[in-house]
């Protein structure tokens, strides 16, 4: 009966997913829905907005993480991201607007994408500051 209950367990914790990978899977989620409307010459207002808002949302609850006192993540990169989230901040506020389109938001959400999955290639090197 220990085995079978070790077994069940282990297989139930290979299936989970790791913060990063639910992490990547959001921005990947949201992101696509960012170039979904990017892609469309007059998405409706409302599939725009919303699309923008979800992407607000997640940079919200990731600075939220990151102003936590109990973050681990290295103090210089929890900057950076707090001023990543900062300017999608400002630029979404620029798309909705009308001064901008989406194409700043969406690199920046790639790179952020591409260090969650490890590659050190890709980064915020191409990410306008």
């Amino acid at each position: 009966m220990h085995n079978l209950a070790r077994k069940a367990y282990s297989d139930v914790t290979s299936r989970t997913a790791t913060d990063k990978q639910i992490e990547y899977a959001l921005f990947s989620d949201i992101t696509n829905a960012l170039k979904d409307v990017a892609a469309q010459d007059m998405p409706p207002p409302a599939v725009w907005a919303e699309a923008i808002d979800r992407n607000l949302q997640l940079w919200l609850a990731l600075s939220v993480d990151l102003l936590n006192p109990d973050n681990r993540l290295d103090p210089q990169l929890r900057r950076g991201l707090l001023n990543l989230g900062e300017m999608v901040r400002r630029i979404s506020h620029r798309v909705l607007s009308g001064e901008t389109d989406l194409t700043e938001i969406i690199e920046i959400n790639e790179a952020i994408m591409a260090g969650l999955s490890g590659d050190p290639g890709s980064g915020l090197a191409g990410v306008a500051a």
